[in-house]
């Protein structure tokens, strides 16, 4: 990779990290405002079902500390629970609560009209390479940093 091109694609990290804070903060209105690490949490929890908060501080990379923390605020919310395993006592399972899922999916459902709206005057084929390539950043990131929800 040539410098200019390694210097065009960090500064467009740049902006991208910038705009995705934007779209965080306009698609978070309404009775709810969800932290933005708590829509992750969500994403994750909604995608995948219930999960041990082990499993998500390992899939964000986290401390086990600071996933504690995260969840905390959407259990006082009321947006998930935070129950005992049955099969180890010691850990906890999160899951999202009806509330929490209407709450996810609205924001969710936002967020994807938010971009179908900047996309709109792309042509489908632009659409499926640019997906397969931010796929395929993606995944080159997992692979130097390790999986990240």
């Amino acid at each position: 990779m040539t410098d200019t091109a390694n210097q065009q694609i960090e500064r467009q990290v740049t902006v991208l990290l910038r705009r995705g804070q934007r779209i965080h903060l306009s698609t978070s209105s309404g009775d709810v405002a969800l932290e933005r690490s708590a829509y992750g949490i969500m994403a994750e929890l909604k995608d995948g079902g219930p999960r041990r908060l082990g499993a998500l501080a390992t899939a964000f990379g986290l401390d086990p500390s600071t996933i504690t923390r995260q969840v905390q605020s959407l259990v006082e919310l009321g947006l998930a629970t935070r129950e005992t395993d049955p099969n180890d006592r010691r850990a906890s399972i999160l899951t999202l609560t009806t509330l929490g899922g209407e709450v996810f999916d609205s924001t969710r459902s936002k967020r994807r009209i938010m971009l179908q709206a900047a996309l709109s005057g792309w042509p489908d084929q632009d659409l499926e390479q640019f997906a397969r390539l931010l796929t395929g950043f993606n995944e080159s990131l997992d692979l130097i940093l390790g999986k990240d929800g």
